[in-house]
């Protein structure tokens, strides 16, 4: 149960380290933002409290002293620079190596450099402090004196956890003496609601505390420490005296000191005196006109709709997403063989439930792989880090933009299309954008430009990426893949053609070898990665203005709309999505072709796959065939079968070890008699094609 609920916690830490990244990345931009500052702080805060409940306490001590400075921060004390983003950014890169890394792989010299980073922030802090404080109160005997400084409150808490807090790691001791480190205090603790010895239950906890606390730091500090329980406890803060004017140390510590003397006497109450004491003070702090301002309104009617939304969500663990996938899958197939026995059937009533079962299926099946979509900007927002640090590495100056975040693609396909947008990006910047220095000779602003962008079109989402840089450089491009012995001397390639060398595995035009790039690898990683999620790559360049790379990428990787055709007795699947058309194809068309792969479209001449020569299937060919019509990478491409079977719910199912290289498959599917159909990539036949044309020829 501990490990579970230590799995849990690691997700959530990981959440909030990403938006801990992003929001310091937002505050380098617009360092005055209050609630940035906040949403750090916050982040921080938890991060904290939450990783000492669960063993983590090299993370607690790690990250107190941080907390520390961003408290000084929010409260105006401190003000953010680039250099506090620079060692908080590397804290939360430490953070992240101390979640999921042994001890024996933490390094603790970075760890020591930056706490003393933060901790000279706040010596600096102190130093000045200490100067500007007047004469009379430095030299005040009073005790407390430094509160003087701050408007302080004293705060009434109920804090009442649910028995079974303990499963979830949480020790309420460690809240209680957090609360007590905020001011001074005195704490209640109600042991009267736990049972005989013999129905105890160890692992629940019986007490509840009431606490007053006189402090600076105002309530959001104390709903800061139960913000990661509170949905684990019943919790009641209350303004018992707003300024201190009739609660301050002396009365509190009395009462303390009234508590200890009595509490052995055996006609002592304690529970009448601690809650006819309390009871006093909130019934004289009620008695008190607060009329709330209109700020105060709106901030509670924010966290009202906060806490509305957070009730209405929950996380599901991604394995059991795809488990629920996989039903579905298989439920579509029942459903196609339901539909097929249904076509060859007379009885009214089976027809009549085979179309109500298809039309739930198809509900069922949008709606489960709509629970596995995810924005995109969840990907994007990562890549602010990469351009700011690899930016300042290279001595380059750029900004990077995105639109379309909230266009939503296959959890599957976001987690795999991480490494090749991280690849494309750090060409972008260390091929693409010139210095400074280059920039301004070009007449070009300074800080270059990367543009992020999603959109859906149909079926599949197009992500481009854009920059402002150098532009691809044709010649250099040709003669690098002239001196590896990718192309002949004498080739006749378009610009494209040209653009795609630099996708061939081994193929680099940077003139030394850098962290950055040169090795030959990053972009033979990207046709490899987005050619797997059966997607495309496009690449735009012109001289001197910029490049812009396109992927283009199916929405889903579980369940497609595909074509279904026929070749003798074996059937194969088309993505649907990329069929623009089928014609059919007689004798005559093919002598009028003289033994070439080409057919006559409206004037058009189109090649075509002959895929019973391409796969080999014996048979005698039907007198009229058919050429379905795809299109890809913007070029009309025609295979041809015997017969077009019609549109088919394809749940996708992966081939095993032993075929997963053969080029043009790219899975299997099962149709509703049982029979197996395989699913075709058309990007590879059609590239096999024109290779083995090129060479005919």
């Amino acid at each position: 149960m501990i490990d579970a609920h230590r799995q849990a916690f690691k997700e959530e830490a990981n959440e909030l380290l990403s938006e801990l990244e992003s929001s310091l990345l937002e505050l380098e931009e617009v360092p005055n933002d209050h609630e940035l500052i906040a949403k750090v702080f916050r982040a921080l805060h938890t991060i904290k409290g939450s990783s000492g409940m669960f063993g983590y306490d090299d993370i607690t001590m790690f990250t107190h002293d941080i907390e520390n400075v961003y408290d000084h921060i929010r409260k105006g004390e401190i003000a953010i620079s680039k250099h506090i983003i620079d060692l908080t950014l590397l804290a939360r890169d430490q953070i992240a190596t101390m979640l999921n890394e042994t001890n024996s792989g933490i390094d603790e010299e970075k760890t020591r450099e930056i706490l003393n980073g933060f901790r000279g922030i706040i010596s600096d802090f102190k130093s000045k402090s200490s100067k500007e404080i007047p004469d009379e109160v430095e030299k005040s005997d009073k005790p407390f004196a430094p509160a003087i400084l701050a408007k302080r409150s004293t705060y009434y808490i109920s804090f009442k956890p649910e028995q079974t807090i303990f499963l979830s790691g949480t020790n309420p001791l460690l809240l209680v003496n957090e609360i007590k480190e905020l001011g001074s205090s005195v704490v209640f603790t109600n042991f009267q609601s736990v049972p005989y010895i013999n129905e105890i239950n160890p692992e629940y906890c019986y007490a509840t505390w009431e606490i007053l606390l006189i402090t600076d730091k105002g309530i959001d500090s104390i709903k800061d420490v139960f913000i990661f329980v509170e949905d684990q406890c019943e919790l009641k803060i209350e303004i018992v005296d707003e300024n201190c004017s009739y609660i301050n140390e002396a009365a509190l510590y009395s009462f303390e000191d009234l508590l200890v003397s009595n509490v052995n006497d055996a006609q002592f109450n304690f529970e009448s005196l601690q809650h006819d004491f309390i009871s006093q003070l909130v019934e004289a702090a009620s008695t008190r006109p607060k009329e709330k301002t209109l700020v105060t309104r709106v901030k509670e009617a924010a966290e009202a709709h906060h806490e509305a939304e957070s009730v209405s969500s929950i996380r599901v663990r991604a394995d059991k997403l795809d488990e629920l996938v996989n039903l579905v899958g298989e439920l579509v197939t029942l459903q196609a063989r339901l539909s097929q026995i249904a076509s060859t059937s007379t009885d009214v009533t089976i027809i009549s439930i085979s179309e109500e079962v298809e039309q739930i299926t198809w509900a069922l099946r949008d709606s489960a792989l709509n629970i596995r979509m995810l924005p995109i900007g969840t990907t994007f927002s990562k890549f602010k880090r990469l351009v700011r640090d690899l930016s300042k590495e290279l001595g380059k100056q750029v900004e990077l933009t995105t639109e379309g975040a909230e266009t939503e693609l296959d959890k599957t396909v976001i987690e795999r299309l991480n490494d090749p947008l991280v690849h494309i990006i750090r060409n972008s910047i260390d091929h693409g954008i010139e210095t400074p220095e280059a920039r301004t000779k070009a007449n070009k602003p300074t800080t270059g430009s990367v543009k992020l962008s999603a959109a859906q079109s149909g079926g599949s989402v197009l992500i481009t990426i854009a920059d402002d840089g150098a532009g691809l450089d044709k010649e250099a491009i040709r003669n690098k893949a002239i001196s590896l012995g990718m192309i002949n001397e004498n080739a006749e390639l378009t610009d494209s053609e040209i653009y795609t060398m630099i996708f061939m595995a081994g193929f680099s035009t940077a003139k030394k070898v850098t962290n950055v790039s040169g090795r030959g690898v990053g972009m033979d990683v990207v046709r490899k990665a987005i050619e797997n999620l059966r997607g495309v790559v496009e690449v735009n360049s012109k001289r001197g203005e910029g490049t812009q790379i396109t992927l283009k990428l199916p929405l889903t990787l579980a369940i497609i709309d595909g074509l279904l055709v026929n070749i003798t007795h074996d059937f194969f699947v088309m993505p649907l999505s990329t069929v623009v058309e089928c014609i059919e194809l007689t004798q005559q068309d093919i002598d009028n072709s003289h033994g070439r792969h080409l057919v006559n479209i409206r004037g058009d001449i189109i090649p075509y796959v002959n895929l019973r020569e391409r796969f080999q299937i014996d048979g005698s060919r039907p007198d009229i065939e058919q050429v379905v019509i795809a299109d890809i990478k913007g070029t009309r491409v025609g295979f041809l079968v015997d017969k077009v079977v019609g549109q088919h719910q394809t749940v996708l199912k992966t081939l095993g070890r032993v075929y997963k290289d053969i080029e043009g498959i790219s899975g299997a599917t099962i149709l509703g008699d049982g029979t197996l159909a395989l699913i075709l990539d058309v990007l590879k036949l059609a590239e096999k094609e024109e290779l083995e044309e090129k060479t005919i020829f």
